[in-house]
Formats: C-alpha cells, structure tokens, sequence
C-alpha cells in the first residue's frame, strides 16, 4: 500500500539531514502508484527545489541541498565504495494486481576509484553478504539477492583513476 505522508516524510528528512551543502546535491525522483493513488515527489540537486503531488495536495518548497553519499545507501548490508557520492537517486514504487511491492531503485553516483577497483570491491563485498549470486557483465555486475530481487551495477571511467557508476535493483 503507497503511504504518501510516509513519502513526504522521508524527503524532508533527508533534506534536513544535510542542510547547508555546498555545490550541487542528489537529485532524487520518486514514482509510486497503486490502489491508493499516484504520488510523484522530487528534489532537485542543484535548486534543493522539492515538489510533491499526492491525491488532494500539491506543492512546491525550497528546501537546503542535500547530498548523500556511500554511506546513505545500503543494499542488504552493502552500501557503495567508500568515498563515492550519490548524483541522483530514483525510485519507482508500485502496488501490483496481488497487492505486492514492485518497482525499481536507480542508484547514480560518482566514486575515487577506477571502474575495476569498485568492481571488484562490489563483489568482494556482495559475496561476503551471503545472499547474492553475481556474474560478471560488461564493466560492471548483475546478479540476484536472496529474495530473488534482480540488480545490475554498471561502471564507466571518468578519468584520474575515478569512476561512474549506475546501481538499478528490481525490474
């Protein structure tokens, strides 16, 4: 069941959380539907601009920039390499037919390490979590978590031995 105050919530915290950042924050996008409703909501890294549309309220406020980095992620246990920093976040919430959570989480962030460094500290870290089959994929890896959640981690070089990286869990 979408919980649109439960959303609204969780973004002004967040955004209180780290009041004052300077330069540009995460952009974070939330999309969720269901029996209830639709509720869109949104922060804008570089505005600190948030917007939210729920059934019965619309708005807009400036809030402060927020960024969030390695540490404000966490993927059954495992949050990003250590240093990197999220650019923008977005999730997809749904209610399916049955009632049942769907949807995806879109991680985008930039890390102090080469593509391979992260990927290798993603694997590492991910097999001693436990519950996650990978492979290997391109620059990146894919795999399943134990609750058969579907996940894929792309990486690109961005020059000085730094990397971007893309982190998509769900369908």
């Amino acid at each position: 069941m979408i919980r649109p105050a439960a959303f609204v919530v969780a973004i002004a915290a967040l955004s209180l959380a780290a009041c004052g950042e300077k330069g540009d924050g995460t952009s974070i996008s939330l999309n969720a539907g269901g029996t209830d409703g639709n509720v869109t909501a949104g922060v804008d890294g570089k505005t600190g601009q948030m917007s939210l549309n729920v059934p019965g309220f619309s708005g807009r406020i400036k809030l402060p920039k927020i960024k969030l980095d390695a540490g404000d992620f966490d993927m059954n246990g495992v949050h990003l390499y250590p240093g990197s920093t999220i650019s923008g976040m977005n999730i997809d919430a749904r209610d399916n037919d049955a009632n049942e959570d769907t949807g995806q989480v879109k991680v985008s962030f930039d890390s102090p390490a080469s593509p391979d460094v992260v990927r290798a500290w993603f694997a590492e870290k991910l097999t001693t979590a436990g519950d996650f089959k990978l492979q290997s994929s391109g620059t990146g890896l894919s795999g399943t978590a134990e609750d058969g959640k579907v996940f894929k981690l792309d990486l690109a070089p961005t020059g000085d031995g730094k990397s971007k990286g893309t982190l998509v869990i769900g369908s």
